[in-house]
């Protein structure tokens, strides 16, 4: 590495550090910067260390970050200045950027559950070999409405996070192989095809959809989201474009990461809907319009308020500033 011409391009960055941890009172604005800069030389240091070790610099840039770390300690840096963005930029972005593959990913499942279930119905000899009659009147008269009222709401709202986080957590770690996902998309939805079939020969649509669609539109939509967006994870190093396999797959991989924080968030509002609104006395009609409200909330969010931050330059991936650092050569 030319260590001269490194230092040329980065020390404007590193006396902007400098300059910030001398500054007495700093703004939110200055104390997300002071964040910021501590990060980009912090990766400079470490590649001047394995480089290029001049002590000189090494003492220099060790210096500037141990007051800058001190002085971020001290400071009220704008924590919640970053969640605002993740929710508000760089989540929705995401989720625009990449619409398509989870759009195609619901359209699909919805559309093979559609099959699935029209095709058990003209068939209830399959209902006999999966299950007794005595379990297909228990399942209709009470396990299926049991299900959401079983345990306390605060409990269920927990378990039922825990268990559709886990499964979206799936879809997106084991993404880049690819068949894993379509298989976990293929179980969740059987299940569905399965018992809704069944309750609806026995005369219980009206009350399967009571009780699906209220918190089911937005849980379902969260699932689909984390499929397509691990599914576009395979994608990436198959067909990576313009890019190398490793760095298409890195920026999937990173961009897929902020999905899946803000998938917890989506959950857990899907889970507190089937703890409380589901189970609820509340009219069925009322209950699906809660339901319908909280999906249509989750579209505008995305497209609306992501749309915008795509056009605005965001991508869901993380800051320019944080990732690695192009070291500087002589031609």
């Amino acid at each position: 590495m030319d260590l001269d011409a490194y230092v040329a391009a980065h020390a404007g960055e590193w006396a902007r550090l400098e300059q910030l941890t001398r500054t007495r009172r700093l703004t939110g604005a200055q104390a997300d910067e002071l964040v910021e800069r501590y990060q980009q030389v912090a990766t400079h240091l470490s590649v001047v260390r394995t480089s290029a070790p001049d002590p000189s610099l090494v003492a220099h840039l060790s210096s500037v970050l141990a007051r800058a770390r001190t002085k971020a300690a001290g400071t009220r840096t704008s924590t919640w200045g970053g969640v605002r963005r993740f929710f508000l930029m760089r989540f929705p972005a995401a989720l625009y950027r990449l619409r398509r593959w989870w759009l195609g990913t619901l359209a699909a499942n919805v559309v093979v559950t559609a099959v699935m279930m029209l095709w058990l119905l003209d068939h209830p000899n399959v209902e006999q070999s999966l299950l007794s009659p005595h379990q297909v009147d228990q399942l209709v008269q009470h396990d299926f409405e049991d299900y959401y009222s079983e345990y306390a709401a605060s409990h269920f709202a927990a378990q039922v996070w825990v268990n559709n986080a886990w499964v979206s957590a799936l879809c997106l770690a084991l993404g880049v192989f690819g068949l894993p996902v379509v298989f976990l998309l293929f179980n969740n939805i059987t299940n569905l095809a399965v018992i809704g079939s069944i309750m609806i020969r026995h005369g219980h649509a009206g009350h399967f959809w009571g009780l699906i669609l209220p918190h089911g539109l937005l849980e379902l939509t969260a699932v689909f989201v984390a499929g397509g967006v691990g599914l576009r994870l395979f994608w990436s190093w198959v067909e990576p474009g313009s890019l190398t396999r490793a760095q298409s797959l890195a920026r999937e991989g990173r961009t897929a990461g902020t999905v899946a924080l803000g998938l917890v968030a989506v959950l857990f509002v899907s889970g507190l809907i089937e703890a409380f609104v589901t189970p609820s006395p509340l009219p069925t009609w009322a209950r699906i319009g809660i339901g319908v409200l909280a999906e249509s909330v989750f579209l505008a969010y995305v497209f609306v308020l992501g749309r915008d931050a795509y056009h605005r330059g965001e991508t869901g991936d993380l800051d320019a500033s944080l990732l690695e650092d192009r070291v500087a050569t002589r031609a």
